[in-house]
């Protein structure tokens, strides 16, 4: 009987090796497979519960599995219901301007005017010192501040330019736009800041060389490759917005109003299926700004 060569031993073994071996395609479906069960576990199936829930009956003691459509009827068909939508979208975009502003000069001085980059990471970490407190307690810091005898109200009637405290300062609507840019204003800062960071400046020294004021390389040069960081700051603040209860509750002293807060009073109440409903037209609301904003930007630049 004849015995086999090394060689064809080898072949041998290697033709069984790739026998085993993994298709691409299912190599790629198992690196996809554990955020694909992280995304369907605690987003998708969440989600999915909601949606199932506002279409239920509920009562003041329980809820009854159903397929009712009055909590959406209720929730669209109540002028209580727009207007509370209408005063969610004005603080969305209130503080959606403000922070813009804020951010983008404040980004733009730590890339462009900041000559070293260990300087400007040493100015970026502390604009993050705020974070190393709680969102509450950043929040209530400002009522001594804006109070009636706060800080604020102290200094201006001390110095003669009012004769009485200022009420508005705060348990206002001005109170509530405050505590939020003040909250929400790094999520702005940070993904224009990492834009313009990626910005070639030899494009900005080509501008001026052929002439553009600075003006028109911020707005010709700067702005226009600026837009992709703006735009996930955009998403960041206005959902963040959309989304907060606390802000509205506390820095207006029960005088204002948001969606957040009237879900949270909702179930509060036991009227689960009401906030889901809720819920999900909210829901909708921030994809549709979401999808907006990403028809007018594309984003993929910075992903």
């Amino acid at each position: 009987m004849a015995t086999m060569t090394s060689s064809e031993t080898g072949k041998a073994e290697g033709g069984r090796a790739k026998g085993f071996r993994l298709s691409p395609v299912l190599i790629s479906y198992l690196q996809a497979a554990p955020l694909t069960l992280i995304l369907g576990g605690f987003l998708l199936i969440p989600i999915l519960m909601i949606g199932i829930v506002s279409f239920w009956d509920y009562d003041f003691a329980q809820m009854y599995p159903d397929f009712v459509t009055f909590n959406y009827t209720e929730t669209l068909g109540s002028w209580v219901t727009w207007k509370t939508y209408l005063n969610t979208l004005k603080f969305a975009f209130l503080v959606w301007a403000v922070t813009l502003f804020i951010g983008f000069w404040v980004a733009y001085f730590l890339a462009f005017h900041i000559r070293t980059t260990a300087m400007q990471m040493v100015l970026f970490l502390v604009c993050t010192v705020p974070f190393l407190t709680s969102n509450i307690i950043r929040m209530i810091s400002w009522i001594p501040v804006l109070g009636r005898n706060g800080l604020v109200n102290s200094a201006l009637t001390n110095a003669g330019i009012v004769s009485e405290p200022v009420e508005w300062l705060l348990y206002s609507d001005f109170a509530v736009v405050l505590a939020m840019v003040h909250l929400y204003t790094l999520f702005m800062v940070t993904p224009i800041f990492n834009t313009l960071m990626r910005i070639d400046k030899t494009l900005v020294e080509a501008a001026r060389d052929a002439g553009a004021s600075g003006w028109q390389v911020l707005t010709n040069v700067i702005i226009p490759l600026a837009k992709p960081g703006m735009a996930i700051g955009t998403i960041f603040v206005v959902t963040l917005v959309m989304a907060d209860f606390s802000t509205v509750q506390v820095m207006s002293g029960g005088q204002s109003a948001s969606v957040a807060l009237m879900m949270k009073n909702q179930m509060s109440l036991l009227q689960y299926p009401a906030a889901a409903a809720n819920a999900v037209v909210l829901l909708v609301l921030v994809l549709l700004m979401v999808a907006g904003i990403l028809r007018i930007v594309d984003i993929r630049k910075e992903l």
